[in-house]
């Protein structure tokens, strides 16, 4: 399957450079493709995100396209998969800009898109995006050409202590992260919030990333005995272990996650332990019908099954991409990553068709909005728990 689409992807190139050479005028006014290059991961330890990922993104540009592209330009999806692996996402970015005029780029994580930042200063021609919710990249200054389908970590934090501080004021709120860079970047900068909220913090643990005998930090979590604990820097293990040891030594503390923790199938996976987990999600979940969403209609029209959070994100990180093209050649200002930034950021008030709860407003890198879900065991759905909170 995957051999016979690049073969003929390639015929497609071939065929295009073929057409350009015999009517670059034609070519010329029928305007060049907008190209969207991609470091997925579609093998490794990440792929259950990149398959998604992978997916969202094509399923937008194929409803755009169908619908006559932007300005008559056809946009034109060329991934190549990474593994998760920085040195093959690099290999992957240079073979893709190398063979296509590339202009915008899906990165597969935050060492990627702090590898590749130079690149994109020093041509220019590309705005990006990706996996990657880490507040580094939450600066325009360092980062001018990048930017967050979602709110960074430390602004996930910061609606998780929101609701908390609404739900419980004065809570005692524990940190347990992965002794990773995931993991670290929210810490400090959410104690420091959380005692502006009025909430305390009495204990932070850290432990190995996919670590299995948690029961020495379990004992030190009851001590302190917090009413919420929120985990971060994991996928799911070893979140479900903490749970029900805690809840077997009689902790009543509300568990709580950050989104790559939040799927609904990777919560669902937590078992009995996960009933009444809770976590940010700055999208909606693909069955959540709570209100009006045409786009998630047409998602579930494509796809009768769930779809993940990451193709959510996908599909996101396209649709912005296309807006902030659209609104570029409706200033007829060149293509290139300044320019795309500069009208990503003046989206105020946009309507994602309802994957988003409220519309959006994109003032720097992020886009700081968030509801708090809960997992609900019996109907094996996450409902909300909150209304959308922005930052």
């Amino acid at each position: 399957m995957q051999t016979s689409s690049i073969s003929q992807r390639r015929r497609a190139l071939l065929l295009a450079a073929g057409a350009s050479l015999i009517a670059p005028l034609a070519h010329a006014q029928a305007g060049e493709d907008i190209v969207i290059g991609g470091s997925i991961p579609m093998t490794g330890v990440f792929a259950f995100a990149g398959v998604g990922i992978n997916s969202g993104i094509a399923d937008y540009v194929k409803i755009v396209n169908d619908g006559g592209g932007i300005k008559g330009r056809k946009l034109r999806y060329v991934p190549e998969d990474t593994g998760y692996k920085v040195d093959v996402s690099v290999a992957a970015f240079k073979k893709i800009t190398s063979q296509n005029k590339v202009n915008l780029y899906y990165g597969d994580s935050t060492a990627f898109s702090r590898t590749i930042n130079p690149e994109l200063e020093r041509t220019g021609n590309i705005m990006m995006t990706g996996a990657s919710f880490a507040t580094e990249l939450n600066d325009p200054v360092k980062y001018p050409n990048q930017f967050l389908v979602g709110p960074d970590y430390t602004e996930m934090f910061g609606i998780l202590l929101r609701h908390i501080a609404k739900e419980k004021p004065g809570a005692k709120v524990a940190f347990v992260y992965s002794d990773s860079e995931f993991g670290r970047d929210p810490i400090d900068t959410s104690e420091a919030l959380a005692k502006k909220l009025g909430l305390t913090v009495p204990v932070k643990i850290m432990t190995a990333p996919g670590s299995v005998d948690v029961s020495t930090e379990v004992i030190k979590l009851r001590r302190a005995a917090p009413d919420y604990t929120i985990f971060h820097g994991y996928i799911l293990a070893p979140i479900p272990e903490f749970i029900t040891q805690g809840k077997q030594m009689g902790m009543t503390s509300k568990w709580m996650g950050t989104f790559w923790t939040m799927d609904s199938s990777t919560v669902m996976k937590m078992g009995e332990a996960g009933d009444g987990f809770m976590g940010v999600m700055p999208y909606r979940y693909y069955y959540d019908t709570s209100a009006k969403a045409p786009m998630l209609d047409k998602i579930r029209q494509l796809h009768p099954d769930y779809q993940s959070t990451a193709y959510i994100q996908g599909f996101l990180a396209a649709m912005l991409f296309t807006e902030a093209a659209k609104r570029t050649l409706d200033a007829g200002k060149e293509l290139n990553g300044k320019n795309f930034k500069a009208a990503l950021n003046s989206i105020k008030d946009f309507d994602t068709g309802g994957l988003i709860g409220v519309p959006i407003t994109i003032k720097g890198n992020s886009i700081p909005v968030g509801r708090v879900y809960k997992a609900d065991m019996k109907a094996q759905k996450m409902v909300p728990a909150s209304d959308w909170i922005a930052l």
